[in-house]
């Protein structure tokens, strides 16, 4: 299959890419610099250079694609987080992109859509199993991720195969939050947003980049993409420590990050979210079941 990639060099393209190649796919890939376009030709790519907001350009370099893959983001880095504006070119990237590459996608018709988006929008829901049926939440941060949701259903409605994969909180080598966390962990200090009975549903890169190949023959819908086990935020923190190869002395900011609101709310919230429907429609598993297994292969993997 021809596919056409965004967000091919960020944290879940540099893993998709690849698997995609590996796959047999023909992979052509947005770039916006001579490094990132040696990155995709190392990896088996064809960079192309485009604006993710210019839909004639987009268009003319998806002609005779058969996917479009839609993981272009813009998250600011952990120190900038709850800074205000930070998270305004995501969302522009997620609101004004997602329908310039929709509107390419039908321009040159492109026959499938797959969008990028989280799990984060699900309602608190404690100890209880969250599917795609589950109701969602609306705060500021899922603004965003809603427009692309709906423009991926916009495809689907033009008469479209469209597939929009809500994933979990990303970790592994190449997130560059996951990394952080592993290198304070290293040094005694856990992070732990919310209360530590609450539940996290992370997905390691490696696993979400074999369910965007998996994507490709899904049927239009959507689909929760995260471990098979969920993990309390205390046992998640654990699993950080054990892979760190440390004990830690500080865990925090737990229950008190919760008086941050909105700010953090995708983060303190419990949500046990299920990959059934995802693993039944495609066969897709992952590869690390839990992060008990995909915290040690990270730390593994950034030890080399």
């Amino acid at each position: 299959m021809k596919v056409f990639v965004t967000g091919g060099t960020g944290a879940i393209g540099g893993h998709t890419v690849p698997a995609l190649v590996r796959s047999g796919h023909e992979v052509t890939a947005l770039s916006r610099s001579a490094e990132k376009d040696a990155v995709l030709e190392r990896q088996g790519a064809k960079p192309v250079r485009a604006d993710l907001f210019d839909r004639a350009a987009l268009a003319e370099a998806m002609a005779g694609q058969d996917a479009v893959i839609n993981l272009a983001t813009a998250i600011p880095p952990t120190s900038r987080f709850l800074v205000p504006g930070a998270w305004r070119a995501n969302e522009r990237i997620r609101t004004v992109g997602s329908a310039t590459v929709v509107d390419a996608a039908l321009d040159a018709g492109v026959g499938r859509v797959v969008q990028e988006s989280v799990s984060m929008l699900y309602r608190d829901r404690g100890a209880e199993w969250v599917d795609e049926d589950s109701p969602v939440d609306h705060f500021p941060m899922t603004r965003g991720n809603y427009a692309a949701e709906a423009n991926a259903n916009r495809f689907i409605a033009a008469g479209g195969a469209g597939v929009v994969l809500r994933f979990g909180w990303f970790y592994g080598p190449g997130a560059a939050h996951a990394e952080e966390m592993l290198a304070a962990a290293r040094r005694h200090i856990g992070m732990m947003l919310g209360p530590p009975e609450g539940y996290l549903s992370p997905i390691h890169l490696a696993d979400a980049a074999s369910a965007v190949v998996e994507a490709l023959a899904a049927p239009s819908g959507t689909y929760n993409v995260v471990d098979d086990e969920p993990l309390t935020k205390r046992a998640f923190t654990e699993a950080l420590a054990r892979a760190a190869g440390a004990r830690l002395w500080v865990r925090g900011p737990g229950r008190a990050a919760l008086l941050l609101g909105e700010r953090l709310t995708s983060l303190t919230r419990s949500l046990r979210v299920s990959n059934a429907r995802f693993r039944t429609a495609t066969g897709w598993a992952p590869r690390y079941p839990s992060a008990r297994e995909g915290w040690l292969a990270t730390a593994a993997a950034l030890s080399r």
